[in-house]
């Protein structure tokens, strides 16, 4: 619930309200004081946009409701505001839907390539070795997620066909796969984050959610014929994109975050 100190002119707290609170909401309790008005309107953007921030994650199952092209394009469309050095915007972006996205499916599924041994010749997502402390939060995203789906420490092939989800985008309806000029550098591929994050964002603002997914890079040869992708681009990534099925028991797993003190430090 929000929550504001309210302030009077003079800048002391007059106490705190919530919406709805002492019978009529923050808006209408402000109108008329200008201070007041701009407080709660500040207030309310910040519950808005840290709500999508904070409630987006990555949705591993999906409903089969499909989502229009016009929501697809409003998305995007507000994602490019991200920023990028010099205005660039290296991003390029494959939506695929029905056959297509079924055609990326089936291109890797019968590669005959597993996700083990597939070759990440592009670039490189994760370090050769892990080491400590990425080591231990791996393990315990890892542990976490199976765990949520019964699947045992030892199952390999239950873990193998979970990771093999990856690739029909978690049964959501639509896919993205994203690429950018090989010709750029590092700093481009900051702007893409950024990128990336806002489409994340920009979703969970219209009800919708996402699923970032590195796995299908090392299998650009198989994705590149099926959306005619150029040599002269990588592909970064994918993202699944739709409704979640809250029915599902990976869509209960919640991942951590660890705390501030650990890695902020504030000097004056």
């Amino acid at each position: 619930m929000l929550k504001i100190c309210l302030q009077d002119f003079d800048g002391s707290c007059k106490g705190s309200a919530a919406s709805g609170e002492w019978g009529r909401p923050i808006e209408n309790m402000a109108k008329g004081r200008p201070m007041l008005e701009k407080k709660a309107r500040i207030a309310g953007d910040a519950e808005i946009v840290d709500d999508a921030i904070m409630s987006r994650r990555s949705v591993r199952a999906f409903l089969p409701d499909m989502v229009d092209d016009h929501t697809i394009r409003d998305i995007l469309t507000v994602a490019a505001r991200a920023p990028s050095g010099t205005n660039m915007q290296p991003w390029r972006v494959y939506v695929a839907k029905g056959g297509t996205k079924q055609r990326i499916t089936d291109a890797i599924m019968n590669s005959g390539i597993r996700a083990e041994k597939a070759d990440w010749d592009e670039y490189r997502y994760y370090p050769t070795q892990f080491f400590e402390p990425y080591l231990t939060r791996r393990r315990a995203n890892g542990f976490g997620l199976y765990g949520a789906l019964g699947i045992g420490r030892r199952e390999v092939d239950k873990m193998r066909a979970q990771h093999d989800r990856n690739f029909v985008f978690f049964d959501a309806p639509v896919g993205m796969i994203f690429t950018i000029d090989r010709r750029l550098n590092q700093g481009s591929w900051i702007d893409y984050g950024m990128f990336l994050q806002n489409i994340m964002v920009a979703a969970r603002g219209r009800g919708l959610h996402t699923c970032p997914q590195a796995a299908f890079a090392p299998y650009h040869r198989q994705i590149r014929p099926v959306l005619d992708i150029p040599d002269e681009e990588i592909v970064v990534c994918g993202m699944a994109l739709g409704y979640e099925d809250t029915s599902k028991p990976e869509n209960a797993f919640r991942t951590d975050r660890v705390p501030l003190e650990e890695w902020v430090k504030f000097s004056e």
